[in-house]
């Protein structure tokens, strides 16, 4: 099959046309062109046969975990915890920003869930302390990208099932490259503090008010450690451990907090089902896009082309990370893991990447696509919360990209910042 598919593809992107109606366009114009219209009659069972599957439940299931979890109070509760470790820095709401993005990036998986969940708690707050509207949207964008990185991650599942790498594996290599985004981005508001002059919280929280904000936010942290630790030791699969989540959330929405009632699970249910929906039909898709790659071996072909550029793998990385993050900058990361996994991944395994390396790279590469222009995701969630243009969001980031492809750089090349835990667990 010729691989002219990939090129109407990218065409139709171009073009606007929604990417799961381009996934679908590509191979049928493809197979038109080659006079294999016979083969049209397998796209309907590659597209079902792409949403089939067992593990794939658990992205549903993990948006409810988060959708109950952040209306069931806890964000509030994360949000005074960050305060109680950070508050008293200067310019301590920008870093219990950050902080609680790290926070809830355990419950979520969502760069989107992160910043309108947040941002609509922490810009206000913001605002009113002194801090300009547009930084302190900024920061929330800048900061939530940590959510798909460090687990549970819904990206990192479409990955594993994309390329059949462990979840658990991938979960536990996201934690490092987490820590160390959120360890720059910290960095980074410290100087603009300073420079800037943010302001700063006199009075440091005491022991009791620390131990309070511990014990409030001590079940909900939970929810990571069970997820993670439940996958890894075997007790249940990435599956069940979000039907976990979800049973874990409500428990703690209806007994703990307190703050979720019956009267919420519809409109939460509706919220978890149209989301869930608009995923997974790109990953039906994308079964049928597979499909076509598999006939045209348009794969082999970049394992081969790859050596006659450079044997250089330094040279080769930086390169795919080139194209990761210019892919990333107008395509969301989902469907774009979906469209290069199988592209890529194959001539970079040839080449001796190690496969959990590769997914950390391309899950973190995409991620920060999420917030840079002009179709980063973040960025338009965060000008629809705050009223902030986003080419000003994006301007009042330039300092924190800097942090952001520090962190794509020395995942690439220190392996062992995402390999590092998955081999302390075991996982590899």
């Amino acid at each position: 099959m010729t691989p002219a598919f990939g090129l109407a593809l990218l065409l139709l992107i171009a073009l606007g046309v929604p990417v799961v109606f381009a996934l679908l366009a590509g191979p049928i114009f493809g197979f038109i062109y080659d006079g294999k219209e016979i083969f049209l009659q397998t796209l309907p069972r590659r597209l079902y046969a792409g949403m089939d599957s067992f593990p794939l439940i658990a992205i549903p299931l993990f948006i409810l975990a988060g959708n109950i979890m952040n209306v069931g109070g806890i964000t509030v509760r994360l949000v005074d915890f960050a305060k109680v470790l950070v508050g008293h820095l200067r310019g301590g709401l920008a870093q219990v920003n950050i902080v609680s993005s790290v926070l809830f990036a355990g419950l979520s998986g969502s760069a989107v869930a992160d910043t309108s969940a947040l941002g609509s708690m922490l810009v206000p707050a913001m605002e009113r302390d002194g801090y300009s509207k547009k930084f302190a949207v900024a920061v929330t964008a800048a900061s939530s990208i940590i959510g798909p990185i460090i687990p549970p991650s819904i990206i990192m599942i479409v990955y594993a099932y994309v390329m059949n790498v462990s979840v658990a594996a991938l979960f536990a290599a996201g934690i490092v490259p987490g820590i160390v985004m959120a360890l720059g981005l910290m960095a980074v508001t410290s100087y603009l503090g300073k420079k800037r002059e943010f302001p700063k919280v006199v009075r440091r929280a005491t022991a009791r008010e620390s131990a309070i904000a511990f014990r409030d936010a001590f079940v909900p942290l939970m929810t990571p450690v069970i997820i993670l630790g439940g996958i890894v030791s075997g007790v249940f699969t990435p599956t069940e451990a979000a039907g976990s989540a979800v049973i874990y959330a409500l428990l703690v929405g209806f007994f703990y907090t307190k703050s979720l009632k019956l009267s919420d699970l519809p409109r939460l249910m509706t919220t978890t089902g149209v989301t869930s929906a608009s995923i997974l039909i790109v990953i039906g898709a994308a079964g049928a896009f597979g499909y076509a790659l598999t006939l045209s071996q348009l794969p082999a072909r970049v394992a081969d082309l790859l050596p006659q550029i450079t044997t250089n793998l330094v040279l080769i990385l930086l390169m795919v990370n080139l194209l990761l993050l210019a892919t990333g900058m107008f395509l969301d990361s989902g469907p774009a893991i979906i469209i290069l996994a199988p592209l890529l991944g194959p001539a970079l395994l040839e080449l001796g990447v190690d496969p959990l390396h590769l997914a950390a790279i391309m899950s973190i590469n995409l991620t920060i696509g999420l917030a840079t222009p002009p179709l980063g995701l973040v960025l338009f969630v965060g000008s629809s919360i705050s009223g902030v243009p986003v080419a000003t969001i994006a301007r009042e980031m330039i300092p924190y990209y800097a942090v952001h492809f520090a962190v794509i750089l020395a995942v690439t090349f220190v392996p062992a910042l995402s390999l590092a835990v998955p081999r302390l667990l075991g996982l590899i």
